[in-house]
């Protein structure tokens, strides 16, 4: 077994632990809320809190192991450490904040976010923000970042963080499918024994539809499949130096997905029956074909796994991970739609 299979082989046992306990665990109510943070005192006593939900905690981790990703491909290129956390910060700034705002201009929605916006936006910003840094290192009289080979990295750790960011659709019950009871008969007979059933009234599945405790069709476990796999896979053919099919072949996959897993859900995706999200999703192909087509040709690389690996122990590296955790988290895991009464008390027999 040669070192690049071996790290593929490791993520695939990593990552097939993570879904296993997730698709078992999340649909549950205990795992929607992590901490509630008294904030202000009542007349009666009672504190009213701020909740603090797994959806953050599972979108952080997601962000992280995604740029931890691109870091290790990115330097298995030879691309400067400092290069790579500039290009990162610049599209996190308009990509993160996009999740948002894509969400109201679609849902019409103040407090809900979309991954499918943030990357709509980043497949944008991404070549451009690629093509300004590219100038300036060469002024600067340093070698320019490859762009197919860039763009490859960018998708493959896009595939992981999409894959194990619907971890975190799960625990908040979001992006749901519909019900068994309401599903074509195929759809009934393959997923008559693979449902997921979600329990707890702060679920969006319950408030928003009411299918607390119905059989639906378990589209985030899908979804999730379907992205990591894709990424494992391009993981592989990107060590072997296959970028421009990596890039293609990745967008095609993960985003024909959309268009199809929308179909499957029941949650609301906006007016119409074609939603925005998969209109995106076919403009990103469209893209992809002609960023592959029209991208400049870079010299042949053989990308170096364990120099890549070795970026990741540098302290700036390590301080940027933790603060882009804590940014992520900060921004997805306050919960705007629920609140909390808290009491406190003495254990009397403990004094």
């Amino acid at each position: 077994m040669t070192a690049n299979e071996g790290f593929i082989l490791s993520l695939s046992l990593l990552m097939a632990g993570m879904v296993y306990w997730a698709f078992k665990r999340l649909p549950d109510e205990r795992w929607q809320f992590l901490a509630s943070v008294p904030v202000m005192k009542d007349a009666s006593g009672h504190w009213h809190g701020l909740n603090f939900t797994y959806y953050g905690l599972l979108t952080a981790n997601a962000v992280v192991f995604g740029v931890t990703i691109l870091i290790i491909l990115f330097g298995a290129l030879g691309i400067p450490t400092t290069v790579t956390l500039g290009l990162i910060v610049a599209v996190l700034m308009v990509c993160l904040p996009a999740a948002r705002w894509v969400a109201q201009l679609v849902e019409g929605k103040q407090c809900t976010f979309t991954i499918a916006g943030a990357f709509f936006v980043g497949i944008f910003i991404a070549p451009a923000v690629m093509g300004v840094l590219n100038t300036l290192l060469l002024r600067a009289g340093l070698p320019a970042v490859p762009i197919m080979p860039a763009l490859a990295a960018l998708m493959v750790a896009y595939a992981f963080g999409e894959g194990l960011g619907r971890l975190a659709c799960i625990s908040f019950g979001c992006c749901y499918g519909v019900s068994l009871r309401d599903a074509a008969p195929l759809l009934r007979r393959i997923f008559l024994k693979r449902h997921f059933v979600f329990w707890g009234q702060m679920k969006k599945i319950s408030y928003a539809s009411g299918m607390e405790g119905h059989e639906v069709i378990p589209v985030q476990a899908l979804t999730s499949i379907v992205d990591i796999v894709t990424g494992l896979a391009a993981t592989l053919l990107f060590l072997r130096g296959e970028f421009a099919i990596v890039f293609v072949a990745t967008m095609i996959i993960t985003q024909g997905w959309r268009l199809v897993s929308e179909l499957l859900r029941a949650d609301c995706r906006g007016q119409g029956k074609i939603s925005a999200y998969q209109i995106m999703s076919l403009v990103a192909i469209g893209c992809a074909a002609a960023l592959a087509y029209f991208a400049p040709v870079s010299a042949p690389l053989v990308p170096n796994l364990a120099a890549g690996i070795e970026r990741v122990w540098h302290p700036a590296v390590v301080i940027s991970l933790q603060a882009v955790w804590v940014i992520v988290f900060m921004m997805f895991g306050k919960s705007m739609v629920t609140g909390a009464e808290i009491s406190f008390h003495l254990n009397h027999d403990r004094i």
